[in-house]
């Protein structure tokens, strides 16, 4: 993973990741470097001044897609009495810019030999990830009369990287290299531009990289400008609220992701550097996180899923009829069926989250069009639930992969290897039945219902989900409740037997609807104790459980985009109070990391730590990590769309203060929501 003194910057699914000086010396096994479509097109771009490397004074990450670093020659020292300034100015905009500065502050002129080394490996991002790197093809370096290209051939895959200068370079197969000749208080710059192209094997051209140039630079400022406009705005007396606010929005839109064949329009790709791509499971949670302040990023969501859902049986992708994606991916690996993802199906939670979205979008933006349009994907994502999902025949859906080589092991969200077990700490064996997705299940079964009641002409079919989604409900309630702990088991094993720890999983069947609401009260209980509720936020897994770890990725940790739906099941249920806490535990731990909330951090207790513990191989930004705090507010404020308009019953945590959202989009038009932070919330931990 990244350290932590590397700079990003990204534009959707082409980013940068280099050390504090703008270099690159990536390793295989290293996710530095240029990336692109899942390609590392840059994994070397080392700048030295007469044979120097640089030393870095500070850097600016001036917006998501633009940084700048001021560099003198020379090692650090308590004190550099640098005769020299370098300032390195770079953007990434579908392709990559860097602007090189360098200023003589000695009394004397000077001749300086500057070179940037440069090279590729073009590792597949998954190859990076696995720790492999395995080309099969051939990787050349061309020298041109004012170009250096870079590249990689199989077949008719082709990955290329061509660099240009601004300034005359002399070229060869490693790099550039200018000979400059500096007058006291003089400077000297130029402009290089790396564009980057890619074949995929059928010899389409999948994306012809564009320099990003001055004037597509100020493309990028004006789109950020105008996206920050369009969303809500934020008044709020407490400060850290408003700046968590912004910072989300920001990395929303450095998140948007264009798929090659929609034309300009952006869903969110799910987090970098791993997951700079298109998911179901991933975009479909952020849009419903995201849905009251940035709705155009669901509608694309949807079609283009729909676009893609699965029409056949395929056992490499996990394809079945009716099923919604689980990643695309655009690399080598995926392109010669190395990997499956090509797209890939094995996520036993998109289809159902798919029309919940439908629905939830829907009642948000009054887009009748949209939901008429997807009629026929909807009913095959019903029958997906209903035939292809029930392994078992006891009417709940399960996985079992049935690629075993390449496919994931667990399908759910908490999708590690050891994330599913028995108190014991055994693993049960596949298929297995989570509970979480039971929940989805009923909420898509029940929200279909009123889409074809209301919008399909189809009365009888409503008539017949919502018996069907009673009948899942009743059944649930009976098998995967756990007696003796007074809560709901995690998954069930094919014999029914019920894999009975205590998880966050319980907060999502709250989100859902499906808990019988005599049981609701001690669910919510569970929720905010202390074996599950860390001060920060709930535990992916309760303390004690035998492999309980505050540091294990799906057995301990917290996950910001868990405990959003945690608090909006909990609002669902009544659970102000409890809502609010887990709220202001979140939002806290976020000021921690300026506002932008990682993919999870450590499950300690918030008495042991005084700060949130970073996980140390966390994506960030992640999109619904992102889409927290938004998704909090709306708990908060409690905004839901009622019989076409907007309903508002605000439960603030104390402390939180005056907040306003203004211009809060709808089929309502925009209206504005406020809120006085009036409802005190205890320590239940005491």
């Amino acid at each position: 993973m990244t350290s932590p003194n590397t700079v990003r910057i990204l534009d959707g699914n082409t980013f940068v990741v280099s050390e504090d000086t703008g270099d690159i010396e990536a390793t295989p096994t290293e996710p530095t470097g240029l990336f692109s479509l899942d390609t590392r097109f840059l994994s070397k771009w080392v700048l030295t001044v007469n044979g120097e490397r640089l030393n870095a004074l500070s850097f600016d990450d001036l917006q998501y897609y633009e940084a700048r670093f001021f560099l003198v020659p020379g090692m650090a020292t308590h004190y550099i009495d640098a005769k020299l300034s370098i300032i390195r100015e770079r953007a990434v905009g579908g392709s990559f810019r860097e602007q090189l500065i360098i200023l003589n502050h000695d009394e004397k002129p000077v001749d300086l030999e500057i070179r940037i080394d440069a090279g590729s490996d073009f590792a597949d991002l998954f190859q990076v990830k696995d720790e492999i790197l395995n080309k099969k093809g051939e990787i050349y370096s061309e020298v041109e009369a004012n170009c250096l290209r870079l590249g990689y051939r199989r077949g008719n895959f082709v990955r290329e990287t061509a660099i240009v200068s601004s300034a005359p370079a002399r070229y060869d197969r490693d790099g550039f290299a200018f000979s400059i000749h500096l007058e006291p208080n003089e400077q000297w710059e130029t402009r290089i531009d790396v564009e980057t192209t890619a074949v995929g094997p059928g010899g389409r051209d999948l994306r012809l990289g564009v320099g990003t140039r001055n004037i597509e630079r100020l493309a990028l400022q004006h789109d950020l400008e105008k996206w920050i406009a369009d969303a809500p705005k934020i008044n709020s007396q407490h400060e850290a609220l408003a700046s968590t606010y912004r910072r989300s929005l920001v990395d929303l839109a450095a998140l948007r992701f264009s798929p090659l064949s929609l034309g300009g329009a952006t869903l969110p790709a799910a987090g970098l550097p791993w997951f700079m791509t298109m998911f179901g499971r991933d975009s479909i949670l952020t849009c419903l996180q995201t849905l009251p302040f940035t709705p155009a990023l669901s509608k694309t969501t949807l079609r283009i899923l729909a676009s893609l859902q699965g029409t056949r049986f395929d056992d490499f992708r996990d394809e079945d009829p009716g099923r919604i994606l689980h990643e695309m991916r655009y690399g080598e690996t995926a392109a010669f069926e190395e990997q499956p993802h090509s797209p890939y199906y094995g996520s036993v939670d998109a289809t159902p989250l798919f029309l919940i979205l439908l629905d939830e979008y829907e009642r948000w933006t009054g887009d009748v069009a949209l939901v008429k349009e997807l009629e026929q994907e909807s009913r095959a994502a019903l029958r997906w639930i209903d035939e292809y999902a029930d392994l078992v025949g006891t009417g709940y859906i399960w996985y079992e992969r049935r690629n075993t080589d390449t496919g994931l092991e667990n399908q759910c969200w908490k999708d590690s290897w050891d994330s599913i077990s028995y108190s014991d700490g055994k693993l049960p064996p596949f298929p297995r039945a989570t509970c979480e997705v039971q929940g989805y299940a009923y909420d898509a079964k029940t929200r279909a219902a009123r889409l074809a009641r209301e919008f399909w002409g189809d009365p009888a079919y409503a008539d017949q989900l919502e018996q069907e989604a009673a009948k899942l409900k009743e059944r649930f309630n009976r098998d995967f409740w756990v007696e003796d702990g007074e809560y709901f088991a995690l998954a069930l094993d094919p014999d029914g037997r019920q894999c009975d720890v205590l998880s966050s999983n319980i907060g999502h069947l709250l989100w859902s609807g499906i808990v019988s609401h005599e049981r609701a009260e001690k669910i919510a209980q569970h929720l905010v104790g202390s074996r599950l509720f860390s001060g920060w936020g709930v535990r992916t897994l309760a303390e004690g459980e035998i492999r309980y770890n505050p540091i294990g990725y799906h057995n301990g940790t917290i996950w910001p985009f868990d405990n959003s739906f945690i608090a909006w099941g909990l609002r669902r249920y009544g659970f102000a109070e409890e809502a609010a806490i887990i709220a202001s535990g979140i939002l806290d731990a976020a000021t921690y990391f300026s506002g932008r909330l990682p993919e999870a951090f450590g499950g300690y207790h918030r008495d042991l730590t005084k700060f949130p513990v970073e996980y140390p191989t966390a994506c960030s930004p992640q999109a619904w990590s992102t889409g927290t705090p938004l998704l909090l507010l709306r708990t908060m404020l409690g905004l839901e769309p009622h019989e076409g308009h907007l309903s508002v019953d605000p439960r603030l945590p104390v402390g939180m203060g005056r907040i306003e959202v203004l211009d809060i989009p709808g089929r309502w038009g925009r209206v504005d929501a406020f809120a006085r932070g009036r409802l005190e919330v205890h320590n239940l931990l005491d």
